[in-house]
């Protein structure tokens, strides 16, 4: 399965997809986090790696990308990046760092002033998405760039589940609105999950978005909070997470 996490800034989208792995991993499942966000630098700490090379200068660079693109536009033909379909384990090592059972792929990172916008990123992440093949024990965890850019870049084409990570705020009680929408017309299965809510907020948020496609609700965790603070790899049992990771396992989210 192929899962893409969304939500907004600050959410926790990094935080659940880097949970999500360890634990299926732990079970004994592949999993390739596939780092779609420009702008996030931790995710990699807190899965235990080192930030691989872009997985973009496989393609010549953002500068050879935008160029084959736009001449296949002007031809009238869609851009094809990949020659023919790969496995997780068909990924070229440099571009891969691996813990156990993860494997992490890094689209594409902004690094310098003035280089301009990150929408190659997001292109080549649809084509890599949809070019990846997945066996019954893989599984492929999509960490988004905050909002919903990613929709209009067509990224959930290749998915099979979209998982919106919602903290306890106005704004992300609206944007799962548009999210729900988007899924919906996109045909793709929409769970939220709550993250940092407990008590009165809990209510509040249920209130809000209602219960039908909350999957899990995970509440405020310090310990969570002083590792990713510090940058450390996670290692935290959280009940929520293990039910989720239930779920996708039995297929009874799917």
């Amino acid at each position: 399965m192929k899962i893409l996490v969304c939500g907004k800034g600050g959410s926790g989208k990094s935080t659940v997809t880097a949970l999500l792995a360890k634990s299926m991993a732990d079970k004994g499942y592949n999993v390739l986090v596939v780092d779609s966000d420009e702008s996030n630098f931790g995710l990699h700490r807190q899965l235990g790696l080192e930030l691989p090379e872009d997985f973009m200068n496989f393609l010549g660079g953002k500068k050879n990308l935008i160029e084959k693109m736009m001449g296949a536009m002007k031809k009238g033909e869609k851009p094809e990046l990949f020659e023919e379909n790969w496995n997780i384990a068909d990924i070229p090592g440099l571009y891969v760092a691996t813990n156990g059972n993860i494997r992490m792929v890094s689209v594409g990172k902004i690094h310098d002033f003035g280089e301009g916008c990150a929408c190659p990123m997001g292109a080549l992440a649809k084509h890599f998405l949809k070019n990846i093949s997945t066996g019954s024990r893989d599984f492929v965890l999509v960490d988004t760039e905050a909002g919903v850019e990613h929709f209009g870049r067509g990224v959930e084409e290749g998915c099979d589940l979209i998982l919106m990570v919602l903290d306890p705020s106005y704004e992300s009680i609206r944007l799962s609105e548009k999210v729900a929408e988007l899924c919906d017309k996109a045909g793709k299965k929409l769970h939220f999950i709550f993250n940092k809510v407990d008590g009165n907020g809990r209510t509040a948020m249920l209130g809000a978005v209602g219960e039908e496609r909350v999957l899990s609700i995970i509440p405020p965790s310090d310990e969570l909070f002083q590792a990713g603070l510090a940058g450390r790899e996670f290692d935290v049992f959280l009940p929520e997470i293990e039910f989720i990771v239930g779920s996708l396992i039995s297929g009874e989210s799917s």
